[in-house]
């Protein structure tokens, strides 16, 4: 079974950084970060596959955002979110999550979630 438990969220002005990160525990084919603002539909905002490394993003946060892992540990690996040039539109709740499929990779389609950390920007 495969665990996440994310930190980081928080408060921030407008222009200013964040680094969310989630501790992953179990096999993982791909992990990757979502968030959902209320009254919207859950959006992919950046994957990386576990094997490898390789990285993707929603278009149109490519530039401002970046995934990154660290899988040195045996049984647990960390996988981060640096957020720069927030602006208020990106206030929402961020979502780690990981999938054991390459199709769920390849579909934003992951099965399993963390439980969200808030990231409040504020122009």
């Amino acid at each position: 079974r495969v665990q996440l438990v994310e930190s980081g969220g928080g408060s921030v002005q407008a222009g200013g950084s964040l680094r969310l990160s989630c501790e992953v525990s179990g096999y993982t084919y791909c992990k990757g970060w979502f968030r959902q603002v209320p009254g919207k539909e859950r959006e992919g905002v950046a994957g990386i596959y576990t094997f490898g490394g390789r990285t993707y993003y929603a278009d149109s946060l490519e530039g401002r955002f970046t995934i990154s892992q660290d899988t040195t540990k045996n049984t647990k690996n960390t996988v981060y979110l640096q957020m720069n040039s927030l602006q208020p539109e990106d206030t929402a709740v961020y979502y780690c999550a990981a999938s054991q499929s390459s199709a769920g990779c390849r579909n934003w389609g992951y099965e399993f979630w963390g439980q969200g950390t808030q990231v409040s920007v504020s122009s």
